[in-house]
């Protein structure tokens, strides 16, 4: 059988997808099978199968039937072909005891990127983080997703904000681009990923025992000459004409609080040590009104509006969820910080740690909830592993150690809002209340007593977007945030998030692909950029101010005790720091650019692709040394081009050579 849409063709042959091709350039280095998909029995034991496994094989004019496997499956997958793209639906007849787990479709054996050996390969561009762009797949983590999870998976809704991948390749000399996206308006979890040279959508399917599997959504290919952004115009227009609840876009959105649109700068510090495990011991930022000073005086250098953004001040134990409140020092010294900031026109926000359960604090040891968890019968709530079984949590084991809580049980209802409630009427501005939570997303949970799935699924989306609609009106005009920035399905409910881009560095590098997509419906803030690996130089920190900046993001600066500028957060050595008059220096050049001209664009702006040439920055990973975005709005559009180096640099941008001053932002507007 063979499947053309323009100039994609798609060869299907016995079980195995034998030919994928563009303009007659081959894609793909091998056959695969397929599909695979994983069983799961109630006593926890899984078997995998796939299209290699079946007895027989019966190939129609625009499907392919498979049955005879060694347990009691059929399958049978569909394709067609709808504007300009060719989609694959999968359905599954189940005959077994066992539940469909998840299913893999059309695995693709792409041919290897150029660093990777390969002839035709350019990039491969993953929504990870908020916009990976590789130019060799060896450092994608091989591991699958499992239980306990870990936060590090490539799944969306996570880690991985969107459904889609590209694969970028060259055809005689032109850009060109492979797009494969799922249509899923449920948005169910899936792993996308590369593992042993494929190129794999795992779709989770919420599957019960015994029951059958019919994909309703498509898995579709598309193809067509350009780059990454091209790519992704394909899945933002899906993304625009399928929009997830309470998804508006700013302009229209009444209902957040009036400072969501002004010049903002995020100043976020501990109160208690200096980096994440340190002694818990107040410092000069304690009580919570010593850091007025610093704010004072750097709001008077940038000209932002300052939001400080406190981290270890929870009255129980840093990074030790879910209980927060109240606050260290207690409930008046911290009212009374408030209170100082918006008499100033500032703003308040509060680092919180999502859906964890902490047993024990590493930090501080006198915080032990053992008894508790004994007394209540909590382990009830917690997520639960495939054979029944809960097991301690793999998530931030340094800080703490515990249990991931299950948002779908009854008890875990009740012990979240128990914990965030009160924080919800504190009158703080903002809450990034599932800091651990990446994208929004929950855990893993095969518990078979909680009245969900026993297997992974649509229900963990649909349950996170009700029980985070239910924060939002708790809530009222706090804005709350998850690390990384809001993975589409929540985007309505978690407007302001820590975007970890700096995740990418140590991948590949990051390119806005999540501002490309989304950035006319919310914003993010460049956030405390943990685990960075640029140097932590002043070029460095500048880069990254520079690249958020230009993505519509709020510029975060990470603040020392003694009111110093940190490389990032959980710096511990403080040899090499970024020169602190260079930065705030740097900070209101950009707060002035926002201010003359460019607030509009960033705030409620759609990123547009735009032509730039120029040199690759010295730390590698092909980062170009002038950062360039366009955003369109209101009929005009803006070309944004900033140099955070010393020195000048050069840049060619839509057709013209461009000499940007250094440690400098330019600007065009047409």
């Amino acid at each position: 059988m063979v499947v053309n849409c323009g100039g994609l063709k798609i060869e299907i042959k016995d079980r195995e997808l034998a030919g994928l091709s563009y303009n007659g350039k081959t894609l793909i280095c091998a056959p695969s099978e397929l599909f695979r998909i994983r069983l799961r029995y109630k006593d926890g034991t899984e078997y995998r199968l796939g299209a290699n496994d079946a007895g027989t094989v019966a190939c129609g004019e625009d499907s392919v039937t498979f049955g005879g496997f060694p347990v009691g499956i059929s399958a049978e997958l569909k394709f067609t072909v709808k504007d300009g793209e060719i989609n694959v639906f999968a359905e599954i007849k189940n005959g077994t005891e066992a539940a469909v787990e998840w299913v893999e479709l059309l695995p693709l054996k792409i041919k290897p990127l150029e660093k990777d050996g390969g002839e035709i390969g350019t990039g491969l561009l993953l929504p990870y983080n908020e916009g990976l762009l590789l130019d060799s797949v060896k450092n994608i983590p091989d591991a699958e997703p499992e239980y306990p999870s870990l936060g590090g998976y490539f799944m969306f809704p996570n880690m991985m904000c969107s459904q889609f991948a590209a694969y970028l390749f060259e055809n005689n000399g032109v850009p060109c681009f492979l797009s494969v996206s799922a249509y899923d308006e449920k948005r169910a979890p899936k792993e996308i990923t590369v593992r042993r040279g494929e190129l794999v959508f795992r779709q989770f399917t919420g599957g019960l025992f015994g029951g059958d599997i019919k994909l309703e959504y498509p898995l579709s290919f598309a193809a067509g000459e350009g780059g990454w952004q091209s790519a992704a115009e394909i899945y933002r227009s899906w993304f625009e004409k399928h929009l997830p609840p309470r998804v508006r876009k700013t302009k229209d959105n009444k209902d957040l609080p009036d400072w969501y649109r002004d010049n903002l700068l995020v100043l976020t510090y501990p109160v208690r040590g200096v980096h994440d495990m340190d002694k818990p011991e107040p410092n000069a930022f304690f009580p919570y009104e010593n850091a007025l000073p610093v704010i004072d005086e750097i709001h008077e250098k940038t000209g932002c509006k300052p939001m400080a953004l406190l981290m270890h001040w929870e009255g129980t134990a840093p990074w030790a969820p879910p209980y927060v409140m109240p606050p260290y020092g207690g409930l008046e010294c911290f009212d009374h910080f408030r209170d100082a900031l918006h008499d100033r026109g500032f703003l308040l926000g509060v680092y919180c740690s999502g859906f964890g359960f902490t047993e024990r604090s590493n930090i501080i040891p006198e915080y032990d909830m053992t008894e508790k968890i004994e007394k209540e019968g909590l382990l009830s709530a917690m997520c639960a592993a495939p054979d029944g079984r809960v097991y301690r949590s793999r998530i931030c084991t340094g800080q703490r150690s515990g249990y991931d809580i299950c948002p779908y049980s009854e008890k875990g209802k009740e012990i979240l809002m128990d914990a965030y409630g009160p924080l919800f009427s504190s009158g703080t501005d903002y809450a990034q209340i599932l800091d651990q939570n990446h994208g929004g997303g929950q855990y893993f949970c095969y518990s078979q007593k909680h009245g969900h799935a026993p297997t992974p699924g649509g229900w963990m989306t649909d349950n996170m977007q009700k029980t985070l609609g239910k924060w939002n009106e708790s809530a009222g005009k706090m804005l709350l945030g998850c690390e990384s920035a809001a993975a589409e399905p929540f985007i309505g409910n978690l407007l302001l998030s820590d975007n970890r881009f700096e995740l990418c560095y140590a991948v590949g590098r990051p390119v806005p692909l999540y501002s490309f997509i989304y950035h006319e419906y919310l914003r993010n803030f460049m956030g405390n950029q943990v685990s960075n690996s640029l140097p932590h130089t002043t070029d460095g920190l500048l880069y990254r101010i520079a690249y958020s900046f230009s993505a519509g993001d709020i510029p975060t600066l990470v603040l020392t005790p003694d009111g110093g500028i940190s490389p990032s957060w959980s710096t511990r050595d403080f040899s090499i720091m970024p020169d602190r008059d260079e930065t705030i220096g740097f900070v209101g050049k950009l707060s002035k650019a926002f201010d003359n001209g460019l607030s509009d664009f960033l705030t409620l702006g759609r990123m547009t692709e735009t032509d730039v040439k120029c040199g690759n920055a010295e730390f590698g990973n092909g980062l170009p040394e002038i950062i360039v975005s366009a955003f369109e709005y209101n009929g005009k559009k803006a070309v944004i081009m900033i140099n955070p180096f010393k020195e000048p640099k050069t840049c060619t941008v839509l057709g013209e050579e461009k000499l940007i001053n250094g440690r400098s932002v330019e600007y065009k507007i047409f």
